[in-house]
């Protein structure tokens, strides 16, 4: 007799940035699943053996051209989708921008990008970023 019940997901790990200027956000607008056309914080995924530091640097280079420096850990985010069977972990970092201008550099994945005003948010926004912005509201200081 063999056992039909689906293996439980490991959890995945995943990273991200809330970059603050003039009081707008800097967001990007997704292409892909899941959450495809979702605004989001830029970030990605952890290659293995890569801290998480440097894989929210490397990601939102690869994606923006743009080089950050990390000020602060905001929150770790947990997105569980028990219909899809996944379980993301996300340390967010909030991040400024040390060199360059963004400019959308994976095309394949995200569709637009833009700087918004925190009292001015495009919907619909990812999961992460909801809770990322949580985190920000319940706690003013860190913008």
């Amino acid at each position: 007799m063999t056992d039909s019940t689906p293996p439980i997901p490991q959890p995945r790990v995943g990273c991200g940035a809330a970059i603050i200027e003039d009081g707008k956000l800097l967001l990007v607008l997704r292409r892909k699943d899941p959450e495809a056309q979702h605004w989001g914080l830029p970030g990605g995924k952890l290659d293995p053996y890569e801290t998480v530091a440097n894989a929210t640097i490397r990601e939102i280079a690869e994606e923006l051209g743009i080089t950050i420096t990390l000020t602060s850990l905001l929150c770790i985010v947990d997105q569980i989708d028990r219909a899809r069977g996944t379980h993301w972990v996300a340390p967010v970092f909030r991040a400024t921008i040390q060199t360059g201008t963004p400019a959308i550099h994976e095309p394949h994945a995200l569709a637009d990008w833009g700087w918004f005003p925190l009292t001015a948010l495009p919907t619909p926004l990812t999961e992460a970023t909801r809770q990322a912005l949580a985190m920000l509201n319940a706690f003013p200081n860190r913008l």
